[in-house]
């Protein structure tokens, strides 16, 4: 009885046990997110726009990677908003009534590379908005209101390439925090049809090469004055097409005045009295490869620019896009020197790829791009051990082959066998002979006498003793066989 007992309780037990791992299944499942009703959701990409959406759809699903909810009534973000999506690429929040975003919006969406909140009522771009978005490239907040840009608003997002801020109120921009370490890939700056009057000159002609040529600033109510003319002055020299595609729309206001608007490009002669100086080059990039070291070997790699100047400030940034100062790198130290000249003491296979350093004239406004390509491998011993280990390998292998080929014992037939001693003597082999043998023209009686003992495989040289019988030795290393024949019938 207490066995039956305890067998109803242990299968009572697995069921429930079985009932809880269902339910949980259910609500795992239900977590990790379906696709919602109002979404239409084809394998990584969901479109949940123009649905009147006042909140985020909730229990999206985690392997999402585009994420499109523009045109919407969106007022606000909270924190974390988008913290359930890892694999999220490319976010559009366009057309919305977005006027903030909490703090952390986007913590755990790092992987973030396009975002556009363009056509919403942002004000301020606040510097926590971006945080933590470091692999952005693509940054759309044209046609907002925003008025101001904090300076921080643009630290970390070491990725960014292009930036679009047009269409706005901005009256200040932080150029500044724009350096050729903390934003090398950044080729596009949007900040046209703005508000902006008096920029900072020194910021902007201090911009990295790449930034200014693709600076875009008409439609702005800019100040006629020399330094600002001068700027543009020397892009147009350059023929950047940030000038020349929209060279009817840069203008500035004489004294101010919104009425004495004037096309700086096109009249130039309220700007005869400004000292424009020597027209400046582009920058020039010197690509150097296949520079090949020794793991452990010390590596110094130059910086010599087409800059001729002697004060010069150098920036180097490493392959993996970090800006590199005295410290510790890959641990391995890293030095810097004041020529710009950096040193790697010990090289390692990790320190491998494009090392690039930027030297930069403040004065001139000048910089140039100088690409080393760096090679670490092996050390050489390893190598010259292998080879020489392969080569013996090689060496020993053939000499096998040939002691196999010409030292191993000939056991073929074809290699002649000593005839052994006969004291009787031996008539000669006549090859008829043995042919009449395999002859069809033997009786049948004799095909019956042939046929009677069938041991013989192959047949050597015959030999006729003095009773006139033929006896074949057979010549193997275990045993010889004979065979007697009739000599009656071999007449």
């Amino acid at each position: 009885m207490s066995h039956f007992s305890s067998t109803v309780q242990s299968r009572m037990t697995s069921l429930f046990s079985l009932g809880t791992n269902l339910v949980l299944c259910l609500l795992v499942r239900s977590s990790v997110g379906i696709c919602p009703s109002i979404c239409l959701c084809t394998s990584d990409t969901l479109s949940c726009g123009a649905q009147g959406l006042t909140r985020l759809p909730l229990l999206l699903p985690p392997t999402t990677s585009t994420l499109d909810l523009s045109y919407n009534r969106l007022g606000w973000l909270g924190p974390g908003s988008f913290s359930n999506l890892p694999r999220l690429d490319t976010l559009g929040l366009a057309n919305n009534q977005l006027s903030t975003l909490g703090h952390g919006v986007f913590h755990n969406a790092s992987s973030l590379r396009h975002l556009d909140l363009s056509s919403n009522r942002l004000r301020v771009v606040e510097q926590h908005y971006l945080q933590g978005l470091w692999r952005l490239e693509e940054l759309l907040l044209y046609n907002n209101r925003i008025s101001r840009v904090e300076s921080g608003m643009l630290t970390g997002l070491s990725s960014l390439r292009k930036a679009y801020f047009s269409l706005n109120q901005i009256t200040e921009f932080p150029f500044f925090s724009i350096q050729d370490h903390s934003h090398p890939f950044l080729i596009m700056l949007d900040l046209s049809s703005n508000r902006l009057s008096t920029l900072p000159w020194e910021d902007v002609k201090a911009l990295p090469g790449s930034v200014q040529k693709g600076l875009y600033l008409h439609n702005n109510s800019l100040l006629c004055d020399c330094a600002m003319y001068n700027v543009f002055w020397h892009w147009e020299q350059r023929g950047f097409d940030t000038i020349k595609d929209f060279a009817d729309e840069h203008t500035c206001l004489i004294y101010g005045e919104a009425h004495a608007a004037v096309n700086f490009l096109r009249r130039t002669r309220y700007f005869q009295n400004c000292t424009m100086g020597k027209a400046i080059s582009l920058p020039m990039t010197v690509l150097v490869s296949n520079v090949v070291a020794s793991e452990g070997e010390r590596v110094r790699l130059d910086c010599q620019t087409s800059l001729r100047v002697k004060e010069l400030s150098y920036t180097w940034v490493s392959p993996n896009q970090e800006y590199l100062t005295q410290a510790s790198f890959n641990d391995t130290l890293i030095n810097i020197f004041p020529n710009g000249t950096l040193e790697i003491p010990s090289a390692r296979v990790n320190d491998t790829g494009v090392y690039v350093c930027t030297a930069l004239d403040l004065k001139h406004m000048q910089n140039a791009t100088k690409e080393v390509n760096v090679t670490v491998v092996r050390a050489l011993h390893d190598s010259y051990s292998t080879g020489y280990t392969t080569l013996l390998v090689c060496v020993l292998t053939l000499v096998l082959i040939l002691m196999y080929l010409y030292l191993t014992p000939c056991r073929c037939g074809c290699c002649k066998q000593p005839s052994p001693p006969s004291t009787s003597p031996v008539t000669a082999f006549d090859p008829g002979t043995l042919a009449s043998i395999f002859s069809p023209t033997l009786g049948h009686r004799d095909s019956l006498k042939v046929s009677a003992n069938k041991r013989v495989v192959f047949i050597e040289p015959v030999l006729v003793d003095q009773n006139g019988a033929l006896r074949a030795a057979l010549g193997t290393d275990q045993a010889t066989v004979q065979w007697e024949w009739d000599t009656s019938g071999l007449t």
